[in-house]
């Protein structure tokens, strides 16, 4: 195969929320948030060729768990409406991060579908960037797979600095509980507790009602909490995936090493 038949690959970032604050309810019924997106190096992948038709296969460990229409081939039938684009694209997905889980795979899978197709099609980026919005709250961050500030629905997003933990050693772990975000919502007790300012000063605030629904999250983050070098220990988004900032890779490493087996697991870094 020549080089310019080679698929475009690009990996879909795992999403962490560092911080999420609850301050109540939009015009549009959806919940007001504040919180602090950071993305790790790895993630889902995806490929993508030229083909007349648009097609997507599904494969890696968690392909079975994903039902009904993909977001991935969502966001390309999207992307191809806003362009005019007059053709398709063989597209591949290797599902490697577990479904529902408060890391954004979906939303990380589409967005990643978005800058590819963006680049298989020649079209301008600004078409992806209007497609995301309407594909979910955390497609906007996950199309820039950057550390961002988000405000609103958590689309309303504003570039920030983290130099203190780019690079920094991370374990992703998930009780292998797939958990559903309205539920999790649908539990909040509804109390505004504030503003987030710092990422080190805030907390999750979903993480009472996700423990309450599966009490195993926090079985999860009393593990992390209690290995060495772990220096920030919190849940992601709504769950149930946690995840322990740690001093060294080696530290992360050795907690990997302890990690009790039915428990998912991906050692990483902050991008």
């Amino acid at each position: 195969m020549s080089a310019d038949h080679l698929p475009a690959r690009a990996i879909a970032p795992a999403k962490l929320n560092l911080a999420l604050h609850v301050r109540g309810k939009l015009p549009d019924g959806r919940h007001a948030i504040e919180t602090i997106f950071a993305f790790c190096t790895d993630g889902d992948r995806l490929s993508a060729e030229p083909a007349q038709d648009l097609s997507l296969e599904v494969v890696g460990p968690f392909a079975g768990d994903i039902e009904g229409d993909n977001l991935v081939r969502t966001a390309a039938r999207r992307l191809a409406a806003s362009a005019g684009v007059v053709g398709g694209a063989a597209l591949m997905l290797d599902k490697r991060l577990p479904v529902a889980s408060g890391i954004g795979g979906g939303s990380a899978d589409a967005a990643a579908a978005l800058r590819l197709l963006t680049s298989l099609w020649k079209i301008p980026p600004s078409h992806a960037q209007d497609v995301a919005p309407a594909l979910g709250s955390d497609v906007p961050a996950c199309l820039l797979s950057l550390p961002m500030r988000g405000e609103g629905a958590g689309d309303d997003l504003t570039p920030i600095s983290l130099p203190e933990i780019s690079g920094a050693p991370v374990l992703l772990l998930n009780p292998r509980v797939p958990l559903s975000t309205a539920q999790v919502f649908a539990c909040w007790d509804g109390e505004d507790r504030g503003p987030l300012g710092s990422w080190r000063d805030g907390c999750n605030q979903l993480e009472a009602p996700a423990i309450a629904l599966v009490p195993q999250i926090g079985s999860v983050l009393g593990w992390l909490s209690a290995q060495a070098g772990a220096n920030l220990v919190r849940m992601s988004g709504s769950g149930a995936t946690c995840f322990a900032l740690f001093d060294s890779e080696a530290q992360r490493d050795s907690a990997e090493d302890a990690v009790p087996r039915e428990w998912w697991r991906l050692p990483t870094f902050l991008r």
